[in-house]
């Protein structure tokens, strides 16, 4: 491979996104979401606390995503996600569960928490669809043969 104009420092490949969310962002709708996915609603101070920021933080990051029409505040200071945000939601942790159970198989450990959160945001939906039909093929043939697959 010799294309030395097709590389980029990790900044220029971000700015050359047209992704209107942000890495933070998705975070914050990515946990949005996991909340939802067990009760209604969720509170400034629950999403603070389980990404480990002060609520300032996540009240302004709840801001940005209003703006950006993912989500709705009601009465009381709840947070929804509307369509959009949902639909978005479930693709983000759709990603982050392809991308455990691969980092998990491929390492042959139970918990690969930290490397997801630190690579999710910078793969494609079809490096993640084509890395979950890989997941489950290695997973069958595992399962129908005596040697481990990797």
């Amino acid at each position: 491979m010799n294309d030395d104009n097709g590389f980029y420092t990790q900044k220029g490949y971000q700015l050359n996104e047209t992704n209107e969310l942000t890495a933070s962002m998705e975070d914050y709708l990515e946990m949005i979401c996991r909340i939802l996915e067990r009760t209604d609603v969720v509170r400034i101070n629950e999403l603070a606390e389980k990404l480990h920021v002060k609520p300032s933080s996540a009240s302004k990051m709840v801001s940005n995503l209003k703006e950006a029409g993912y989500i709705d505040f009601q009465k009381y200071g709840y947070i929804v996600a509307t369509k959009k945000g949902m639909d978005k939601g479930k693709y983000l942790l759709y990603r982050h569960d392809v991308l455990y159970n691969f980092l998990c198989m491929i390492n042959n450990t139970d918990n690969e928490l930290d490397q997801v959160e630190k690579i999710e945001h910078f793969i494609n939906e079809t490096t993640i669809d084509n890395l979950e039909k890989l997941t489950n093929e290695l997973t069958k043939k595992g399962k129908n043969s005596q040697k481990p697959v990797l």
